[in-house]
């Protein structure tokens, strides 16, 4: 038997509705997703194994929200902090309820996959299909740099779908988790810090220096979004270039 099987065996020792709960630990392992006290959405939720492993490691304080077409029966542990929402994310009325229930999310994670027709370029289309699908729900509910998690798989039209996430993120990154199958052509985006900015990188524009940071830039303030401007003074009003975003505060460069 394969050390990918394993992770079946595993899962049915320790408790995990499905193998992919090792997938999500793994995943929480390399990019710091799932951390005490946080929000966490799970998309695509059914049968509910992520909801294990998020409720485990956002702890009591935390808040874990399934959402997924079929039923979710409750977890074993009664004190876990989770609550499930029943309908289909094509459905704009049911992200009008995610958004409502959830209000600000620290961390939304999709695991949905379609249903497989046996040919690649369509299933590759469809699972493409899907994470368009919840990145408009994460679009809706993160907090300021926040993260996204989302399956795919490999095909001709990633490099487009990472370039249209990545402007909302510091970055995108791909990850294959050793619980994914040898056969498998799945691979999770990491989206890392959700940039909430009036700005993005390369815009230009007119500020006014209304302060002074720590270390000697000037600040102005965008929609009350914070740029640093270096060379600048309190007074000053400048032409500058957006070079560089964070989740709550962005870098700009004096243009002549």
């Amino acid at each position: 038997m394969s050390g990918k099987d394993d992770y079946y065996n595993r899962a049915k020792q320790q408790g995990y509705r499905a193998r992919s709960a090792y997938k999500l630990q793994q995943l929480d392992e390399t990019a710091d997703l799932l951390g005490l006290g946080r929000t966490v959405v799970d998309l695509g939720a059914a049968p509910g194994g992520w909801l294990q492993v998020a409720a485990e490691r956002v702890g009591e304080d935390g808040r874990v929200v399934g959402v997924d077409r079929q039923s979710i029966d409750d977890l074993d542990d009664p004190e876990a902090p989770v609550e499930t929402i029943r309908g289909d994310l094509t459905d704009a009325a049911t992200i009008d309820r995610v958004v409502d229930a959830v209000g600000e999310a620290n961390v939304v994670v999709s695991d949905m996959a379609p249903d497989m027709s046996g040919e690649y370029d369509l299933d590759h289309a469809r699972s493409v299909h899907l994470v368009r699908q919840a990145f408009a729900v994460a679009s809706e509910i993160l907090a300021p740099g926040g993260d996204f998690v989302a399956k795919v798989f490999d095909g001709r039209d990633l490099e487009e779908l990472i370039s249209d996430i990545e402007g909302d993120f510091e970055y995108v990154r791909e990850v294959r988790p050793d619980a994914s199958r040898d056969s498998s052509s799945e691979l999770y985006l990491v989206a890392k810090g959700h940039l909430t900015a009036p700005v993005r990188e390369g815009d230009e524009l007119t500020v006014t220096i209304d302060d002074v940071g720590s270390d000697g830039d000037g600040v102005a303030k965008v929609e009350d979004f914070t740029l640093f401007v270096p060379g600048t003074a309190v007074g000053d009003t400048v032409d500058v270039e957006v070079t560089d975003l964070k989740a709550r505060f962005g870098f700009a460069e004096p243009v002549e």
